[in-house]
C-alpha cells in the first residue's frame, strides 16, 4: 500500500510510520508491485519498448515514461507524477533516483551508462556473494561484470549473504579492501542505500570475509550480481 500522509510525506503501508494517520490513498499493493517492476525493466534494460530517450546517465523524462506507461497500459490512466516520486521515495532499496523532471535506476543496468555516481562516503569494507565453485577464481582473478554492465557490491557481509542466498542456500562472502582499492584509483560508486558499484575488482583487494557473530536478515534481495 502506497499513501501519503499530509505531515509526514509518502510512506508504504497502512498507516504513517510517524504519526500513524492513515493519510491518502495512492495505489494498492498489486499496483505498487507492477509499476515497480516496469520501471526497473524501462529504466534497468529496455527503454526503447516504450520509446523513451535515455541520456548517457541512464535519466528519462517523468512525463514521457508515464506517458509511455499509460500508452501501453490503460489501466494506469490514473498515473500522475507524484505516483512515480512517491514509489521512488520510498523504494526500501534505494533503487531510483528523481532529478528536476527526470528519473533513473541508480544500478541493475544492463545497458552501457555513465551513471557518474557519488564516491564520498564509501565504507572501507564492502562485500559480494559468491558460491564454492567460483571462490577460488574469483580470488585468482579478481571481480568482473557478468550479466550487468558493472559489479554490485554490499554495503555489509549481511546484505552480501542475502543477495547471495538467491543463487545458492549457502553463500561464501568475500571482503573487498575498499579503501585501498580506492586509494589505488579505483571508482566506487554508491548507488543504492546498501549497494555499490564499480567497472571491476582486482584479486589483490579481495580476500575471504569473517562471518560476524550475528547473522541479521536484511531487505536487500537481489538477483545475480545484485
Amino acid at each position: 500500500m502506497l499513501r501519503e500522509c499530509p505531515d509526514h510525506g509518502y510512506f508504504r503501508g497502512e498507516t504513517c510510520p510517524i504519526c500513524g494517520e492513515p493519510g491518502r490513498f495512492l495505489m494498492n499493493d498489486q499496483e505498487l508491485e507492477q509499476i515497480g517492476r516496469t520501471m526497473a525493466g524501462a529504466l534497468r534494460h529496455f527503454p526503447e519498448k516504450f520509446e523513451l530517450q535515455m541520456d548517457d546517465q541512464g535519466f528519462v523524462s517523468l512525463k514521457e515514461f508515464i506517458a509511455a506507461l499509460k500508452r501501453q497500459r490503460e489501466r494506469y490512466h490514473w498515473l500522475r507524477p507524484h505516483h512515480i516520486i512517491a514509489i521512488i521515495e520510498t523504494d526500501p532499496k534505494g533503487r531510483y533516483q528523481v532529478s528536476n523532471d527526470l528519473i533513473r535506476a541508480t544500478y541493475g543496468h544492463s545497458l552501457p551508462l555513465n551513471l557518474n555516481l557519488p564516491t564520498d562516503n564509501i565504507p572501507d569494507t564492502l562485500y559480494y556473494p559468491t558460491t564454492a565453485e567460483e571462490f577460488d577464481i574469483l580470488l585468482e582473478t579478481g571481480l568482473k561484470p557478468s550479466d550487468r554492465k558493472q559489479v554490485h557490491l554490499s554495503k555489509t557481509y549481511n546484505d552480501a549473504r542475502t543477495a547471495g542466498k538467491v543463487r545458492t542456500e549457502e553463500p561464501i562472502i568475500l571482503a573487498i579492501n575498499a579503501k585501498k582499492a580506492m586509494e589505488d584509483g579505483i571508482v566506487i560508486g554508491r548507488a543504492g542505500r546498501t549497494v555499490f558499484l564499480t567497472l571491476e575488482i582486482p584479486a589483490q583487494y579481495l580476500h575471504k570475509a569473517e562471518e560476524p557473530e550475528v547473522i541479521e536478515e536484511t531487505e536487500e534481495i537481489l538477483p545475480e550480481n545484485q
